[in-house]
């Protein structure tokens, strides 16, 4: 689109949407040509990633470092701190990862978990935990478990919200509510003195649950929280009539001190590291990381005190702590030890000052869910992790991966100089990987000593109140990010970078109270498709559907923006078609847009489920992803409804540069050929 068409109408300007009837769309076979494939090139990421854990005693009676590790299945691993064994690695079958695990009295081990469903597990001994279920139906992760005095399991979680009870000797399950009524994560939970505590996720407000009364109370904010507080309840505890909440993010947070009993906040100590602090040692002192560095913190005396036992890294939590008998020479007594998030185990002795961080023998080639999806060059698609995390460039003949440790990655573009860029998740940060020079990311996996950043870090959204980085596009020569805000809040942004003068500008609410979920970009002007959800998915909307809009990226200004299905909350994926039309997905529908006429010319509606994915664009034909099963082929040439090209389970789907599309199940990548591409090439 031409700047001086660009600018026919005012951004001011009513816009009108042509009343068009959705076109519903049979399967129709493609003239009677098929699809070859899908062909499997295999599981690009693997790592490991430990999240929750618990020291308790492992089947010898001997303390171990209870931790849950992400795969497919998930697995409830038992690891030695003398050693590094592992002395039990349960499956939890149905279940793709766990944030939390807590002993029982009575040794059994138990493990709330994410994947099909919030499920909860229990390990009395074997290969496989024992499957209880899903305790509050609906609620789609367990956040946190913890087991009482009387050995009953405490638990909470998302999207509802509620706080329930399992009783083990009857199997009964409680559901209890909410604690706070419009809050709808229960993030953190302990027990102790026969009370409940349990913190929110999209604010910082913690309730206070007293089973004998049945009654929920909610504590007194600490003081000097910001007035929106729209802050996480990370971490709780509770040990010695004293209750610490981390209340912050998943970055170092203040750390907040409550005396139970006076029902008064008596500290705060800043930049702790989560996700537990210690019980106490002999003396009372509690131990957590806090500035990279173990440190002990006498309640009593209020004091902070270092161990130089100190940790490297963007990340850098306990993910189990507390104490064990070692019968090593250097380690007398009880010592502390605990567990990190890729598998490395640490100890610290307080009588003799030693210390040290060891590798552990959990698995470490754990298949890790593609969340994003790039084409490369010739020969190369790039694929970056949820939740664990890692990168990797993979041939596209061969299937071959050069993984690399990274952030978990929401976005990817390569632009014509080579450069490849990565949007990823926390803080909405943008980085610049040059694939020719050697990966070094200080962050995340260092290269040899000497090597400069490799994905070197551009800009971080953090003061902007950004968290996800969900799509990239070049606009002459800038790269332009569109992002989802930061916890209980309302209003995506674009970010417009220019590196030949190393500026960024960040304009929030392109489109008002809307993440920015999907871009695509021609001449000079950024198209965007947003969603009415926030960070959390927690604050209601303001609006009812998700809208697309125009923004002129040389004139730093909005022409237009229009709802193309109304009550459609996210417009899932944009994309300019050889039509030039600006094609679309919101919910079922497959619509185009006429960007000089600011009106939708055409609406199909495909599928059944649970709306769009990504719209891909190759030749003359546009490839749509539905229901997260479907690809519908659609010929912007002719007003036919799309055709069903192919029945295949998926996530991300994009089209390549050598005539083929590429897609994800889960961790494995796939590639189908619709045979009216340019013929493939060979990995360079």
């Amino acid at each position: 689109m031409s700047t001086r068409r660009a600018f026919l109408v005012s951004t001011t300007a009513a816009l009108s949407v042509t009343a068009l009837s959705a076109v519903p769309v049979q399967a129709a076979a493609l003239n009677g040509r098929e699809a070859t494939g899908p062909e499997s090139l295999g599981v690009p990421l693997k790592d490991v990633l430990l999240i929750g854990g618990v020291v308790a005693p492992a089947p010898n009676g001997r303390p171990a470092c209870w931790n849950i590790s992400n795969g497919a299945p998930a697995h409830l691993n038992a690891i030695d701190p003398v050693t590094g064994e592992v002395s039990v690695a349960a499956k939890l079958p149905g279940a793709d990862g766990g944030w939390t695990a807590a002993a029982a009295p009575d040794g059994s081990v138990y493990a709330g978990t994410w994947g099909s469903k919030g499920r909860l597990y229990r390990w009395r001994g074997g290969d496989t935990a024992e499957d209880l279920g899903v305790p509050v139906p609906g609620e789609n992760f367990i956040w946190r478990v913890a087991v009482d005095a009387d050995g009953k399991v405490w638990g909470g979680g998302s999207p509802l919200g509620h706080l329930f009870r399992y009783d083990p000797d009857t199997g009964a399950v409680e559901d209890f509510g909410r604690p706070i009524a419009d809050q709808t994560y229960i993030k953190s939970l302990a027990c102790a003195g026969g009370k409940v505590y349990s913190g929110a996720y999209s604010q910082g407000r913690i309730a206070e649950f007293d089973p004998a009364t049945r009654t929920f109370t909610e504590l007194p904010a600490p003081p000097g929280l910001p007035p929106d507080n729209k802050l996480s309840v990370y971490d709780l505890d509770v040990h010695d009539g004293r209750l610490y909440a981390r209340i912050g993010t998943a970055n170092p947070s203040p750390l907040y001190v409550f005396d139970v009993a006076a029902r008064t906040w008596t500290d705060e100590i800043p930049d702790a590291h989560g996700l537990n602090i210690s019980p106490p040692g002999a003396d009372g002192a509690v131990y957590f990381i806090q500035r990279s560095e173990m440190r002990r913190y006498d309640p009593a005396t209020r004091q902070l005190t270092g161990t130089g036992l100190t940790f490297s890294g963007r990340v850098q939590n306990a993910r189990s702590i507390g104490w064990a008998e070692l019968g090593l020479p250097q380690y007398p007594g009880k010592s502390l030890v605990g567990t990190l998030w890729r598998g490395h185990m640490f100890r610290y002795n307080p009588q003799t000052g030693a210390y040290a961080t060891l590798e552990t023998q959990v698995r470490r080639d754990e298949p890790i869910e593609i969340l994003a999806l790039g084409a490369g060059g010739r020969g190369t698609v790039y694929a970056g992790g949820f939740l664990n995390g890692g990168f990797a460039g993979v041939g596209t003949r061969t299937g071959r991966s050069d993984f690399h440790r990274f952030s978990q990655t929401e976005s990817v573009l390569r632009t014509r100089d080579g450069s490849v860029w990565i949007g990823t998740y926390p803080e909405a940060r943008l980085y610049r990987y040059d694939p020719r020079t050697t990966w070094s990311s200080p962050e995340y996996s260092p290269g040899p000593a000497g090597s400069p950043d490799n994905p070197e870090r551009i800009y971080t959204l953090k003061d902007h109140v950004q968290m996800r980085a969900k799509a990239l596009v070049e606009v002459r020569g800038k790269i332009v990010m569109g992002t989802v805000p930061d916890g209980d809040r309302l209003g995506g942004a674009i970010a417009v970078y220019d590196p030949d003068t190393g500026g960024v500008e960040v304009t929030r609410h392109v489109v008002e109270d809307e993440s920015v979920f999907s871009l695509a970009a021609a001449g000079g002007v950024v198209y965007g498709g947003c969603s009415i959800t926030g960070g959390l998915s927690t604050t209601p909307p303001t609006r009812e559907s998700g809208a697309v809009f125009a923004w002129h990226v040389g004139a730093r200004r909005k022409l237009w923006e229009l709802v193309p299905v109304p009550g459609a909350a996210t417009v899932t994926a944009v994309a300019v078609g050889p039509d030039r039309k600006l094609w679309g997905i919101a919910g079922n529908t497959v619509f185009a847009v006429d960007p000089y006429a600011r009106e939708v010319v055409r609406r199909f509606t495909v599928g059944a489920g649970r709306g769009g994915g990504d719209l891909a664009v190759m030749g003359r034909h546009l490839y749509a992803s539905i229901d997260g099963n479907r690809i519908y082929r659609v010929d912007p040439r002719s007003w036919r409804p799309p055709v069903l090209f192919a029945e295949y389970a998926h996530r991300r789907l994009i089209a390549h540069p050598d005539g083929r599309l590429y897609f994800t199940r889960g961790a494995e990548l796939y590639r189908i050929d619709p045979q009216d591409g340019v013929p493939g090439d060979d990995d360079d």
